[in-house]
């Protein structure tokens, strides 16, 4: 029994022995974890033999268990929420047996957890229904880092591109991938959002509300525009997850460190409070309670940008911050490209100016401690947009969203019935060939797509240089083109996430320009003739159909 609480009573509430606070007419009940008057709920924690009970002093009440640092009950106004299948809330699948201490100081409750090269922290603050959350993992131990938020069957409409019914649909690849009867496909991996799109994820039926506030991801890997799964449900339960490092179409190496605060938060159905949210959480209440690898406000910088030349009007820009560290992100201002990015560890980044997804800019900065680094304007030269042109098949941006199917595949996968189908040939010129384009080809799909297009005489006379933008393949997909009949060489494979990507809901992967230097004599001189343009895929590995080696297109154009 915790020495926090002074006067206790035995009482007897809906039948069952428990265990209160007289001085408040609290009562919890000790196997169930249930808040009989939630009202008046003190706030404090007990020993109930197999879990510390934390009583958050508002409506919510949850369980750590002593053995293993799960969390086991989320007790809100009364109604247990937490857990399906026999599992509970923890980092990856569980760690397993765990030195698990608890303490109070103030009105801060804090659990540890350890397990190995992980750290597990969860704080419970004084009348607030939430669970601040923390991971600290020291190396490599663990292939993927993520926290998981179970929630019990039932609880919560299960709607949604990552929500299905195992027992009406069909898994149509690798056991995760789902097929409604109305044709539909669902998969935890279709959040249909980039890290940098959402602050929070969760569930709600209206009158309550459970919902997983992300982080700050600075040690997380991928970038801003990185996609990963972010919460499933089916009729067996439900989960929310916070992403730290996950291999599914991941493009950087793995960050280690304290990770947090995460925030698991209850509501009465509304989404939860922007003070929760990481750009405006005030976490100096942590900076006290001994939490490893815990750096306060005071220990962090911040940059700021007066603008940027040369944006193009039509795309937002980001601006990135990287090393082997610590990862941030901020957005520009429209019109001025000016930009801010507060709290980030000190240390010397590669800054990097994103069009939409494209890199267009990249320079040095570093970050002192409790300093800001000031930067003049900076001037975009990278962008492939400037080079002019004899014909240009979507627009450089890192992203297929002009092409066909592209906005589906962040939430589908490639065979769903809403998608058009995969096949293309377009011409130029002819309106509306960007949209009649296939945003990925896949060797065993829809190979062998072509592009037809007009030369001057005076245009045929010339070389030209042919630049096709990807920005994922996966099984060493990778481009090779035949201009009516001059073939070119089969070009390197560039790095790639090695893993499924296109049919997980991912176009992201490492941006990467094929250039192929193609001789007058490939093109018809006969200004009425139409030049073809074929691209194949080319790999020697890779499955069939969705699963075959393919690639994602930004863009293809013909240098003038």
């Amino acid at each position: 029994m915790s020495t926090h609480k002074k006067h206790v009573t035995r009482r007897r509430v809906l039948g069952a022995s428990v265990i209160g606070v007289a001085a408040t007419g609290a009562a919890v009940a000790g196997g169930t974890g249930l808040l009989a008057t939630a009202s008046a709920a003190a706030f404090g924690y007990r020993d109930d033999g197999t879990n510390y009970v934390v009583d958050t002093g508002a409506a919510l009440v949850f369980k750590v268990s002593k053995s293993t640092g799960d969390i086991t009950s989320l007790a809100y106004k009364g109604k247990e929420y937490e857990g399906y299948g026999g599992k509970h809330s923890h980092v990856e699948s569980g760690l397993g047996a765990s030195t698990v201490t608890i303490r109070q100081t103030g009105s801060t409750i804090l659990v540890k957890v350890v397990h190995g090269p992980i750290t597990q922290w969860y704080a419970a603050r004084s009348g607030q229904n939430n669970v601040y959350l923390w991971t600290n993992k020291a190396d490599a131990s663990f292939t993927a880092t993520r926290y998981i938020v179970r929630v019990k069957p039932g609880m919560f409409p299960n709607t949604g591109p990552d929500a299905w019914d195992s027992t009406a649909d069909k898994i149509i690849e690798a056991g995760d991938v789902w097929r409604h009867p109305d044709g539909t496909t669902h998969s935890k991996h279709y959040s249909g959002k980039r890290t940098i799109d959402y602050d929070h994820i969760g569930f709600t039926t209206g009158s309550v509300g459970l919902w997983l506030v992300r982080s700050n991801h600075e040690k997380a890997s991928g970038g801003p525009f990185y996609r990963s799964l972010l919460r499933h449900s089916n009729e067996g339960g439900a989960g929310l997850y916070e992403i730290l490092h996950y291999g599914e179409a991941q493009t950087e190496a793995e960050r280690f460190g304290l990770q947090g605060p995460y925030v698991v938060a209850f509501t009465d159905g509304q989404a939860p409070s922007s003070s929760l949210f990481h750009d405006n959480l005030d976490t100096s209440w942590a900076d006290g309670l001994g939490i490893t690898g815990w750096v306060g406000m005071a220990g962090r910088g911040k940059v700021a940008g007066v603008g940027l030349k040369g944006m193009d009007a039509t795309y937002a820009y980001t601006v990135g911050f990287a090393n082997k560290d610590a990862q941030y992100w901020a957005k520009a201002a429209a019109g001025t490209g000016a930009f801010s990015c507060k709290g980030m560890l000190p240390g010397t980044y590669t800054l990097t100016v994103y069009k939409n997804e494209l890199a267009v800019h990249t320079e040095s900065v570093t970050v002192t401690a409790g300093g800001t680094t000031s930067l003049h304007t900076l001037s975009l030269t990278g962008d492939p947009s400037a080079a002019a042109t004899l014909w240009r098949l979507g627009d450089w941006d890192g992203t297929p969203g002009e092409f066909k199917n592209a906005k589906l595949m962040t939430y589908a996968h490639p065979s769903d019935g809403r998608a058009a189908k995969w096949t293309g040939n377009v011409t130029i010129g002819s309106g509306g060939e960007a949209a009649a384009f296939p945003a990925y080809l896949w060797k065993d799909v829809n190979d062998g797509v072509l592009i037809y297009f007009r030369l001057t005489k005076a245009q045929a006379a010339a070389a030209h240089t042919l630049r096709v933008g990807v920005t994922d393949a996966f099984a060493n997909g990778r481009p090779r083109v035949t201009v009516n009949d001059w073939v070119s060489a089969v070009p390197t494979a560039p790095t790639q996430p090695d893993t499924r990507s296109l049919t997980t809901g991912s176009y992201r992967g490492n941006n990467h320009t094929f250039v192929f230097n193609v001789p007058a004599t490939a093109w018809k001189t006969d200004a009425s003739q139409y030049n073809v343009l074929k691209l194949n895929i080319v790999s020697g590995s890779g499955g069939t159909a969705y699963l075959s080696a393919g690639t994602a297109f930004d863009c293809i154009d013909l240098l003038s």
